[in-house]
């Protein structure tokens, strides 16, 4: 292994997993495996990143991550949060990633409730964050399916949180979600809940690469940088076709996040930042994370802001601008410290 090499990684077994330290950018940044048992018996694996020694440690940044893809996309940002003083915890959400174990495991959440095992998982991955770091301020970031799980956790648990963080979100999708529900019931009927279900997903994201016609790949629209849809398309654990009973799940969490009795539960004093492209279509191109604005305003929330970056698309922290979208969060970040 050459010593410019992007991952140099000196190995020893420690109690709670794996501890690595790895060069990048020739900087020693910590990263720390390890994995804990969901209540309901799921190992779910998480990454760890910390900041050297020779730097202050401000706060704790945990990620959700989104659909299809998996915590290990999120080094980079990881290796940015940490010279910027953060520590950062992300694990594979069920059904992705290390959590999932294998591709035939992929896409599969629970055998029901997966939105909110997700939920729950993040809250049992919260607690042990503020076990081992109880004076650092703990802030929540959760991208596309995982800003809807982090809509739920503010529900539930915002009054735990320093501030929240949206990227790649929507606001009320209203009707599109009870005949989503019913087609996933009928597939759930007839496939079972473990059935990979390519109906379900073309109706959830077959539309969304129209707009970038003439299309070099199936997911030009999750950024302008070529390079980087590229990693997606050949990652294996991203991309895939998820299971009936995961739409199943997902698009009733979805209802439940829109329920005006569960907006009114978040803290009105949390701070809470939504960002996004202004062509993504997951939020519909600016309208979605503008309606989910306006929604939180009108519940109440003191601090909300909404940031649009122009021409970029779903995952901005993949996009060709991502110095300025890093840049703009560890700001915001920092501001509510």
């Amino acid at each position: 292994m050459r010593a410019q090499q992007r991952w140099e990684l000196f190995l020893r077994i420690s109690q709670t997993g794996f501890t690595h330290k790895i060069y990048m950018g020739g900087r020693a940044v910590e990263l720390k495996n390890f994995t804990f048992k969901s209540e309901e018996g799921t190992e779910i694996y998480v990454y760890n990143w910390f900041p050297n020694s020779d730097v202050k440690v401000k706060g704790v940044v945990q990620i959700a991550h989104g659909m299809a893809e998996t915590a290990a996309r999120y080094e980079r940002f990881a290796e940015f949060m940490t010279k910027n003083g953060y520590i950062i915890y992300i694990n594979d959400h069920r059904g992705h990633g290390k959590t999932a174990g294998s591709l035939e495991n992929a896409g599969i959440l629970a055998d029901s409730d997966g939105f909110e095992w997700m939920v729950k998982d993040l809250h049992q991955l919260s607690d042990l964050i503020k076990k081992e770091h109880p004076e650092l301020p703990l802030f929540l970031y959760g991208h596309s399916m995982g800003s809807y799980v982090a809509q739920r956790y503010i529900m539930l648990f915002g009054n735990e949180l320093k501030g929240a963080l949206l990227s790649g979100s929507n606001g009320k999708q209203g009707l599109i979600l009870t005949i989503g529900t019913m087609v996933a019931k009928g597939e759930i009927k007839k496939n079972g809940r473990k059935a990979k279900s390519d109906k379900l997903n073309q109706m959830s994201f077959g539309g969304f690469n129209r707009a970038f016609r003439p299309n070099r790949t199936d997911f030009d629209w999750l950024s302008r940088d070529n390079a980087e849809v590229d990693k997606y398309v050949n990652d294996p654990y991203c991309g895939f076709v998820c299971t009936t009973g995961f739409f199943y799940d997902l698009l009733t969490g979805l209802k439940e996040i829109e329920k005006k009795e569960n907006i009114a539960l978040v803290p009105k004093k949390l701070p809470i930042l939504i960002f996004s492209g202004a062509q993504d279509p997951c939020g519909k191109n600016g309208k979605g994370v503008t309606k989910l604005l306006n929604t939180y305003k009108k519940h109440g929330i003191e601090d909300v802001t909404l940031k649009l970056y122009p021409e970029a698309r779903h995952e901005v922290l993949n996009e060709t601008n991502r110095d300025e979208v890093m840049n703009d969060f560890v700001k915001w970040v920092d501001s509510h410290l």
